[in-house]
This record gives structure tokens, sequence and C-alpha cells, in this order.
């Protein structure tokens, strides 16, 4: 059932029959909340979706006919991401603030999925909570729909299982998987990389969704107060709200840039920035023969990175295979089109930055 509590064995109290909200889960909660996400969800809604809510699945047009409208695909391929938002939850949870993860969980499917080149369609979340409030897990879901829109995906449905036994107190989880669709024949494929080509990186908002339980240990061990502003962070916000900026989705750009494109083949290689840094993800984007040399002093790296690095007591090297270090995600460029998808990139919102260049070697990211 859409957005529902799951379903397990009743339990009992002593003076009255067995009632599943005497095991801990409240059935009247759920059915509260999946009235209180309805708006939510529609408003994720193309075309394309066929609106049934209260159903036992989503329902999505792969093509539709619709002449202002049509989108049809010749060869399409599906693509499918799934991931979560690790110990940020956590994070979350200390801090009060339940819709900016839900961006977060979105961001980290939907950015793994453009990488090959396909346009998101849908989403679906799975939620897991001690005790659900329908309030709590109405701005999850916002959350959630809130990235929907920024990805162009629609909101499909989801699961929320209410599980007292497996969590404790005020302790929640989140997951979730996107689908998307691709031409096969214009899909990006990394053994099109070639030396020379350009690696452009685009900026991250912080820290995204890796690195927290690192993050985390280094607020414990140095006593650092979530609630208070620190100046070397250069914002007004406390550190807490800092560490909670949502995972950029880089969506709507890329897409539109790539389309731009619709005989040549001007970006060969695209990577999502997420745990391991550029060292451990921009590797992913080439093939063997090549190495990727990039510039450290190519990019601004924000505060926030060096505010950890220092109070941490954080070697750079730990620093670059566990953060993001300011660049959430990066694309290898044909030369002769680099400044072309620079100027789309940055028309488009986008702040980008020419971080190297791709050149003989053996897969391998040097950092110079």
């Amino acid at each position: 059932m859409e957005n529902s509590p799951l379903n397990c064995p009743p339990m009992a109290d002593s003076k009255k029959g067995m009632t599943y909200a005497a095991s801990g889960v409240d059935i009247d909660a759920g059915d509260r909340m999946v009235g209180m996400i309805k708006h939510h969800m529609q408003r994720t809604y193309g075309p394309r979706v066929i609106d049934r809510h209260g159903g036992f699945a989503g329902l999505f047009r792969l093509d539709y006919a619709e002449r202002l409208l049509r989108r049809n695909y010749r060869k399409p391929v599906l693509v499918s991401c799934t991931d979560g938002v690790g110990t940020k939850v956590k994070l979350a949870a200390e801090m009060g603030v339940y819709d900016t993860v839900g961006i977060d969980l979105v961001a980290m499917s939907v950015n793994d999925l453009i990488v090959t080149g396909a346009e998101p369609l849908f989403f679906l979340d799975y939620l897991a909570v001690n005790k659900l409030s329908p309030e709590q897990g109405t701005a999850m879901v916002k959350g959630v729909a809130d990235g929907c829109v920024k990805a162009g995906a629609a909101l499909l449905g989801g699961e929320t299982a209410e599980m007292g036994d497996v969590y404790a107190p005020g302790e929640f989880d989140m997951a979730g998987f996107a689908v998307g669709v691709a031409e096969e024949d214009r899909m990006v494929d990394h053994q099109r990389v070639e030396r020379g080509d350009v690696i452009l990186g685009l900026a991250s908002d912080g820290l995204h969704s890796n690195g927290y339980s690192l993050v985390r240990a280094i607020v414990k061990k140095k006593k650092l107060d979530l609630n208070k502003v620190y100046k070397e962070l250069e914002t007004d916000q406390p550190l807490g709200q800092v560490l909670l900026t949502p995972t950029r989705i880089y969506c709507r750009p890329v897409i539109r840039t790539l389309r731009n494109y619709r005989v040549k083949r001007v970006v060969n290689g695209m990577a999502h920035i997420t745990g391991g840094g550029i060292v451990g993800n921009l590797n992913r984007a080439l093939p063997d023969h090549l190495d990727a040399r990039v510039n450290r002093k190519a990019w601004t790296i924000p505060p926030v990175f060096r505010f950890l690095q220092e109070r941490g007591g954080v070697e750079q090297h730990e620093m670059d295979r566990v953060f993001n270090c300011g660049i959430g995600y990066c694309l290898l460029v044909r030369p002769a089109f680099a400044d072309s998808v620079t100027q789309q990139l940055a028309d488009a919102g986008e702040t980008v930055y020419r971080l190297g260049t791709v050149v003989s070697g053996s897969g391998e990211v040097k950092m110079i």
C-alpha cells in the first residue's frame, strides 16, 4: 500500500483483545499520512503519470501521444539507480529537521542516473521510523517531492514502515530508487573519452550526503555546537544547518545541455562525485588507458570543508577520499566544445570550473 505502515502480526494488552496499535504500529496514523502527502506527490506529476492515488502501484507512460507534448523513443533503454542518505539522517533527527534529507534522497539516485545521459522519469521512496508521526512523515515526503520537482521526476509512491523494535525512539532511515530512460545511441559511454578532453566540474552545495560518519565523529570529539554560528563557516547559519544543506540536483542543466547537441557527441563522460571524492569517482568515467589530471587550484573549496579538516585534524588525502571538497559533478568534454558547454551550464545556474584535462595513463585521477 502506498506510503502505508508495514504489515506484521498483532499483539495485545492485558485487558483488551490483541491490537496492532498495542504492538507499536498505528494504522490510523498511516492512513492520515497518506491523505496528507497526496498534494506533495501530485505536484511532481507530468502528463505521463496516470493518476490513481491509493493504488498498489504507480503508473507511468514511457511514450505519450499528445501532439504538443509528444516524447517518443526509438530505442529506449531504461536506467535505474538506488541509494540512501547514510548517517546524515542521524544529524537530521538530532536537529529535528526532516524535509531537507528528502531532497538528498532523490539527489543521490538521480545524479547517478544522469551520468548515462538518461532523463529521470519517476522515483519511489522507503521511509522507516520508530513511531509514525503523520506530520514528521509528511515533512519527509515533502522533501522527496521537492527533490523530484528539481529533478523533473514524478514521485509515484513509496512505503512507510513503523518498526519500533528495529529503530530506537527518534531514529529513522530513508531509501529510494529512480528510473529513467535514454536513447541507446545517445547514451554517454566512458569508452568514448579521448586524450585532450577537458574536465569540467560543477560546484557542490557543500557536503551533500557523504562522509557524515566522520563529520559526526568530529562534532562529537571536538564538542562542536550544532546551534552555534562559527565565523570560519562564513555564513550566518548555525553549524547544524550548514551540515544539513541538501545535495545539489544537476539533472535539468545537464540533460538540457546534452539535448542541445542533437547530432554531435560532445560530452564523452560524466561522473557524480560522492563518497570517494573526485579521485574515487572521476576514475569511473575513464577508460583503462587514460588518466585525469586535476588541478587542485582550479576551484574554490567551500569553507565547511576547511572547517572540518582543521577542527578534526583530517589529512588532505583523507579529505580527498571521503568528501567532494566542493565539486559535485564532472563532465569530460571535447576541447572544441568546452567553452560552449561551460556557458550553457553557467546560463542554467551552475558554477563551472575547468579542472584539468585527460592524458595518457592507466585509468587513474592525478591531483596536481
